[in-house]
């Protein structure tokens, strides 16, 4: 077998995410290099381990966790939980993803998500009959590495999304929620069309050297800019002779990862495969997930050779007709302050990260933002801090005029 491969791909570390570079996109024999798998040395430097046409099981659905029944002790529900309990004639009714954060005296240390929850019973609290113990069916899945429970925890709720969630509530405690699980069957997946460079070669020959060890997947467009960048595992199922040519080689890997795209998401990565976008509000026709799946796909504005110093001062316009969610909100702020395909920060943490300065553009300066109205409407039950009841577009103005800029609501 005759290897021609990539003799570096150079990477540095910027603002949590990295600066890749890869060179020499296409075999001579003309299949387009879309992939290539890399590790960091024990030096924390990368080293390409193969370069690859294809890959079929990038896009894939989470697998649901086991269904397990589970009571949430002294409830006093809000939000959407509040109104299940409103319909006591409705049997069965489907609350979607609840997150449940851990508290202790001051701060969350745990956060749990029961999937796709189902109110199946209720009744009265024997200590307080103005509370409820609530029984839920939904599966069980750990956001965090599982640690000890405080001494006096508090159980905050909220129902929907990761990244656009309401309170439902809280309660005093969750039976059957901390109890061992056995961890998620790993889905695998195919490399197609792979050119292996000598590390990989080498975890080939000895595969269970490898067998907990992990790599990155870095997405390239069609220009060869890095667009994304998933973890993979390195153990491997089956090498065989590619369908490419008997040049290259298929791998089938055991653990595709458990961070990889829904297929809902694939539409939004082939447009970005042409290129980062150009014009502004192209995120606007997609659901929250879509959108969120969007502004995960901006971070590959980090990837530039240098960090470009802040700007700060002068006026900028935020187009607010189709901010109606959380992720909605981050892609409109980012293209207001940056651009089409910008990245400023995906949820409340990062924003507030990048307000901080080091992505561009730091205050102080204007916000104006027009239709502001929409977003008000659209996140007035959207609570990112359950003690200050404020909804998630007072906070994010709020943020923004603590942290020096003049906000301008039209």
């Amino acid at each position: 077998m005759t290897l021609r491969f990539v003799t570096a791909v150079k990477a540095a570390h910027m603002f949590g995410g990295w600066v890749h570079i890869a060179e020499h996109t296409t075999w001579d024999w003309g299949f387009p290099v879309k992939y290539l798998l890399v590790q960091e040395d024990q030096d924390g430097v990368e080293q390409l381990w193969g370069r690859c046409a294809g890959v079929e099981g990038l896009f894939v659905d989470p697998v649901p966790p086991p269904r397990e029944v589970l009571t949430l002790r002294g409830c006093s529900p809000d939000g959407l939980l509040n109104e299940v309990l409103a319909e006591p004639g409705v049997p069965l009714r489907g609350l979607g993803d609840v997150r449940v954060e851990v508290w202790d005296d001051e701060e969350p240390v745990q956060w749990w998500t029961l999937v796709d929850a189902v109110v199946l019973a209720r009744q009265s609290h024997p200590a307080d009959p103005a509370r409820y113990d609530i029984v839920l069916g939904a599966g069980v899945r750990s956001e965090e590495s599982f640690c000890e429970l405080p001494a006096a925890p508090r159980f905050e709720l909220f129902a929907g999304t990761t990244v656009a969630a309401a309170s439902a509530g809280r309660c005093s405690a969750v039976d059957g929620l901390f109890k061992p699980r056995a961890d998620p069957v790993p889905v695998p997946m195919e490399l197609i069309g792979c050119e292996p460079a000598e590390p990989l070669l080498a975890a080939l020959r000895r595969p269970r050297r490898w067998e907990r060890d992990w790599a990155c997947l870095l997405v390239l467009d069609r220009h060869g800019a890095v667009m994304a960048s998933r973890t993979v595992g390195l153990a491997v199922t089956e090498t065989r002779s590619s369908v490419l040519g008997d040049t290259l080689v298929d791998i089938t890997l055991t653990d595709g990862g458990d961070d990889r795209p829904t297929p809902a998401a694939r539409p939004i990565w082939e447009r970005w495969y042409q290129g980062p976008p150009t014009e502004p509000n192209l995120w606007a026709p997609y659901d929250s997930r879509g959108r969120a799946a969007w502004s995960d796909l901006t971070t590959r504005a980090w990837r530039v050779p240098a960090p470009r110093p802040d700007r700060s001062g002068g006026e900028h316009h935020l187009d607010g007709r189709f901010v109606t969610d959380v992720p909605g909100l981050h892609c409109a702020i980012a293209e207001a302050l940056l651009g089409p395909g910008r990245y400023f920060g995906r949820g409340w943490s990062a924003f507030k990260d990048c307000l901080a300065g080091g992505f561009g553009v730091a205050p102080p300066f204007t916000l104006t933002w027009h239709h502001s109205e929409v977003a008000r409407r659209a996140l007035a039950e959207v609570v990112e801090d359950p003690q200050g009841r404020l909804s998630y577009f007072e906070e994010i103005v709020q943020l923004l005029e603590q942290r020096g800029v003049t906000v301008m609501l039209r």
